[in-house]
């Protein structure tokens, strides 16, 4: 069984951390990395270049009628790790990060399509996520996730208590550049009087305030390295939004939410955090399902919300998030997910 790794540009990236950690999870299961050892280069050019001859190498290593996990989108290179993979005959598991034509990132289905289900057994976010890959007349075996992981060495303490507040930090990380998450600074115009909001992350602009930097309820915390930022997190909860509007999760992101696991949610999870997040979700399932957070329609009624919460409430809800931490900081989802893919391919 075998995975080619790759060099991952930023290590402020969320997506690159997914990636790894899937790494990781392949590691520990018995998967050898036929391709150079992963990397962080921040050079695109060089970046490039490392992993044209590592991936080039890897496939020409590649046995014969292998079993070889494959994670997508792997944009420059997929066409060529398919084409030796079918040529030397071996078994093709995909885990499946981001379906761009659902986030609108591009417009053709069936080009996409054709490069994911190019496989043998494919692993999907969520049930939603499945759905829509069954409604495009997809045959082959699907695999659920249920949630990604966010492999950590050491469990994060900081955020122990459980005790009922005046005021809950809700943590927020993400990217602030080019306007994204701009209905961040709409917190500070709805009653607000039950919470504050940190904000970890790039590109924040505070001249964006719509009221005073001393009447505000939002912080900003500063940006870490994602392997870092677990042991950063100050909070009682984390918040799951995408889009312009805190009236709805509005936009292209917003839609994607349908059918996305925003690995943010595995980061609050890892760091013992309940999860505020949008009820359209498809994450809200998992969510609620297992009393790990909040389900909320409308971030205005998020105050209400925070007023009517017990302390027998919250303490549950730590309690049930404390117990998935453990799985999460140890890639058991992946690891779960990929046995039974391999199940599926009868090897």
């Amino acid at each position: 069984m075998y995975y080619i790794s790759r060099n991952y540009k930023s290590l402020f990236n969320a997506a690159g951390k997914a990636k790894t950690d899937c790494e990781h999870t392949l590691r520990n299961i018995g998967f050898k990395n036929l391709g150079f050892k992963q990397s962080s280069i921040p050079n695109s050019a060089i970046g490039t270049i490392k992993n044209f001859f590592g991936i080039s190498i890897a496939l020409l290593r590649l046995p014969f009628k292998a079993v070889i996990c494959t994670q997508y989108p792997n944009n420059k290179f997929r066409k060529l790790i398919m084409f030796f993979a079918k040529l030397k005959r071996c078994k093709i598991i995909t885990i499946v990060h981001d379906v761009r034509v659902l986030k609108g990132r591009v417009k053709d289905i069936n080009k996409e399509l054709s490069k994911i289900i190019n496989s043998d057994v494919i692993i999907v976010h969520n049930t939603s996520m499945k759905q829509w890959f069954l409604d495009q007349g997809t045959k082959i075996p699907i695999v659920v996730l249920g949630i990604f992981d966010y492999v950590s060495k050491e469990k994060p303490i900081q955020n122990k208590a459980t005790v009922e507040k005046e005021k809950y930090n809700i943590a927020y990380a993400g990217g602030f550049g080019d306007g994204k998450n701009a209905y961040i600074f709409d917190f500070d115009i709805l009653e607000n009087n039950r919470y504050n909001l940190k904000l970890y992350g790039v590109g924040f602009d505070p001249n964006k305030r719509k009221v005073s930097e001393e009447k505000s309820v939002i912080y900003y915390q500063g940006a870490f390295p994602s392997d870092q930022i677990a042991y950063k997190i100050e909070a009682d909860f984390g918040l799951v939004w995408d889009g312009i509007s805190t009236k709805s999760c509005s936009g292209d992101l917003g839609a994607y939410l349908k059918y996305n696991n925003p690995h943010k949610t595995s980061l609050y999870l890892v760091c013992g955090l309940p999860v505020i997040v949008w009820d359209k979700a498809a994450i809200a399932t998992f969510i609620v399902e297992n009393n790990l957070g909040i389900a909320v329609s409308n971030l205005a009624d998020l105050n209400k919300i925070m007023e009517n919460l017990t302390e027998a409430d919250y303490k549950t809800m730590k309690h049930n998030v404390q117990k998935v931490q453990e799985k999460v900081m140890k890639g058991q989802f992946v690891e779960e997910a990929v046995n039974k893919a391999i199940e599926t391919l009868n090897v």
